[in-house]
Formats: C-alpha cells, structure tokens, sequence
C-alpha cells in the first residue's frame, strides 16, 4: 500500500512543480515582452533624437556656408579697395 501512496505523492509533487514552472515561465515571458516593448521605444526615441540632431547639422552646416561665401565676398571687397588705395596712391605720387 505504500507504493501507490508515494507514487501518487511523487506525481502530485511533480505536477505541482511543473504547474509552478509554468506560471514562472509565463511571468518571465511577460517581463520579456515588456523589457523589449521598453527596449523599443527607447529606440525610437533615440532614433528621433538622431533625427533631429542631423536636421540641425544640417542647418548649421548651410549657415556655415553662408557665412563662409560671405566672407569670401568681403574678403574680395577688401582686395579692390585695397587695389584702388594703391592706384590712388601711385597717382598721387605721379603727381
């Protein structure tokens, strides 16, 4: 009579154990879902940061062009100034 009581003792302790499992897997699948679901949106987060930083590179990449061209044409402005001074000069000195 005691080998069918401690069979039916193992079996019970058995499928507790695997209910037991069971319910841990489940909560250990639901915490992975919500890790990746966070995983995900700090992504896109990040990718819309990224976004955003290289539209404003962009912007700044123009305005450092615009402001190079404009040195450039102040720089050329500069050498015919200088260019006329000196054929003032000369002329003036002509004289």
């Amino acid at each position: 009579m005691k080998v069918p009581f401690q069979r039916v003792l193992l079996i019970l302790v058995l499928m507790m154990s695997v209910a037991a499992a069971g319910c841990a897997t489940t909560q250990e699948v639901e915490q992975l879902r919500a890790d990746v679901q966070q995983a995900n949106d700090r992504a896109a987060s990040a990718e819309a940061t990224a976004n955003a930083a290289m539209k404003e590179a962009s912007a700044a990449r123009a305005a450092a062009e615009r402001a190079e061209m404009a040195a450039l044409d102040a720089k050329a402005a500069a050498e015919a100034t200088d260019e006329k001074i000196d054929r003032m000069f000369k002329k003036t000195m002509n004289k």
